[in-house]
C-alpha cells in the first residue's frame, strides 16, 4: 500500500482541476485528423479518450469515494466499463464532450472538497472488484494519475498521426517510441 506521506489531497486536486482546461486548450477546434484518428486496431482516438474521461467522471471516481465512506470494505465498488465510451457518447461532438467533462469535473471536485476529508478519512478502506482492498488515498491518487495517463496517451495518439511525416527525426522523438501505458 502507498504511504499517506506520498499523497496530498491538495496536490491531487491541483491536477484534477487542471485536466479539463488542458484538454480544452489542446483539442477544441482541432481538425478531425487530430481528434478522430487513432494508432490502429483496438486503439483510442482523442475523441475516445475524452469520452472515457467523461464516463469515468459520471460513474467511477466520486461514486467510489462515497462507497468507501459509506460502506468501507463491506461493499465492493461497482465494476467500471473501461470501454463504455465506444458505445455511448458517439453521437456527441468533441466540443460537447469537452463541455460535459468541464461541468462534471467541476461538480466532482466541489463534492470532493465539500467532504472536508481528514488524514483518518484517507486511511479508510474499500474493496475494488479486481484489486481487493484499497484505501481512499490510493483511489484519489489513482484519479489524478489516471488523468495524467490519459494526457500522456493523448499526446502519443496525436503524435502518431505524424509518425512518418517527421522523417529521420523520429529517432529523437520519444513520444513516437512509446508503446503506451493505458491498456488500450
Amino acid at each position: 500500500m502507498t504511504s499517506l506521506t506520498n499523497f496530498s489531497l491538495t496536490d491531487a486536486i491541483a491536477v484534477l482541476t487542471r485536466t479539463p482546461g488542458a484538454l480544452d486548450v489542446l483539442l477544441r477546434g482541432m481538425p478531425d485528423t487530430w481528434v478522430r484518428s487513432n494508432e490502429g486496431k483496438d486503439s483510442w482516438s482523442a475523441f475516445d479518450i475524452v469520452g472515457h474521461l467523461v464516463f469515468a467522471e459520471r460513474t467511477d471516481w466520486m461514486p467510489r469515494v462515497r462507497t468507501i465512506l459509506e460502506s468501507g470494505e463491506g461493499r465492493a465498488f461497482d465494476p467500471f466499463d473501461r470501454f463504455a465510451q465506444l458505445k455511448e457518447g458517439q453521437d456527441k461532438s468533441l466540443e460537447q464532450l469537452l463541455d460535459d467533462f468541464v461541468r462534471l469535473r467541476g461538480e466532482s471536485v466541489a463534492a470532493l472538497r465539500a467532504l472536508n476529508l481528514q488524514q483518518e478519512d484517507l486511511r479508510r478502506r474499500g474493496r475494488h472488484p479486481a484489486l481487493g482492498v484499497v484505501t481512499l488515498s490510493e483511489l484519489l491518487a489513482t484519479w489524478a494519475v489516471h488523468d495524467l495517463t490519459h494526457l500522456h496517451q493523448l499526446s502519443r495518439v496525436m503524435a502518431y498521426q505524424y509518425r512518418d511525416a517527421v522523417g529521420p527525426w523520429k529517432a529523437y522523438l520519444g513520444v513516437l517510441q512509446c508503446s503506451g501505458h493505458s491498456g488500450s
